[in-house]
């Protein structure tokens, strides 16, 4: 079996309040863009439990054990005593970027052994595992776009489209730690309700759809908001960081070219094809 985990996008993002257990509470809106891993399980020979891991692509520092994607085999595993599995990630989402890349990953793992094995868990029952595995694993579950609060892993699924749009995200050859993006920031009401999202038109979102992280951010790498004003000065009607970084993007009009170049600069530009992602569940 091959699944497709894709990325997201950050449209908004609020820190409102820090939680008892350390962790801090936010409001976002996070959207599903094509960017893609692969992702192939195929079932192997060897004892019950055994995960066969190996990558390709973007080469992520870390030990197989921490891998999202093995974790996911072993939180189902606990409960459900897996055959042995053959694993192969090829890596093409850009990490420390904001994107999602290793929540998708996770995510798409636990549905994929999921409808494999005919294991029925549900979909409720799919982002429960997810939560446990990261804050905003869970919304990779159903993959459509969604209002997101507590740690995130709190959804409510939301009308949005940007079929009209041209969407170009732009990362620099650096990641910024989350916990690096947290120093400095001080919890405050969110600045627009983003459950409205929908109703408001993508070229009235500057100044009023924000992004908490920006400031502490780009108070530390600059090059990150000198990206953002090159998007807006390419054409862009909206432009953003999204998460934590580093990746930024703009939002053009689909008929516009998109007038801007970023030399070592990982590029990515796609139509929103939302008929695509929905497929993509």
């Amino acid at each position: 079996m091959i699944v497709y985990p894709n990325a997201k996008i950050n449209i908004g993002l609020f820190v409102t309040g820090k939680r008892p257990d350390g962790f801090h509470d936010l409001e976002t809106f996070f959207y599903p863009i094509g960017l893609s891993d692969m992702l192939e399980i195929v079932t192997a020979e060897g004892k019950k439990g055994e995960c066969r891991f190996s990558q390709t692509g973007l080469e992520v520092e870390c030990d197989v054990e921490d891998n999202l994607v093995v974790k996911a085999y072993r939180l189902l595993d606990a409960d459900y005593h897996l055959p042995a599995l053959s694993v192969h990630l090829h890596k093409v989402i850009p990490f420390g970027a904001g994107l999602g890349g290793g929540s998708a990953d996770a995510a798409f793992m636990l549905k994929a052994v999921d409808a494999y094995f005919n294991l029925g868990i549900g979909t409720a029952g799919l982002e429960a595992y997810a939560a446990r595995l990261g804050s905003d694993c869970a919304f990779f579950v159903r993959n459509r776009p969604a209002f997101a609060h507590g740690k995130g892993e709190l959804l409510e699924e939301a009308a949005l489209s940007l079929a009209a749009y041209r969407l170009v995200v732009v990362k620099p050859g650096f990641g910024v730690s989350t916990a690096d993006a947290y120093r400095g920031i001080v919890p405050c009401a969110a600045g627009f309700d983003l459950r409205h999202l929908g109703g408001l038109p993508v070229e009235e979102w500057k100044g009023r759809v924000g992004n908490d992280f920006e400031r502490t951010v780009f108070a530390k790498y600059p090059v990150l908001a000198a990206l953002k004003q090159q998007l807006y000065a390419g054409g862009a009607v909206f432009a953003s960081m999204t998460g934590s970084g580093s990746a930024v993007y703009g939002l053009f009009r689909r008929e516009d070219a998109v007038k801007a170049d970023f030399p070592g600069c990982f590029v990515w530009q796609d139509g929103v094809n939302d008929e695509r992602l929905m497929m993509n569940d």
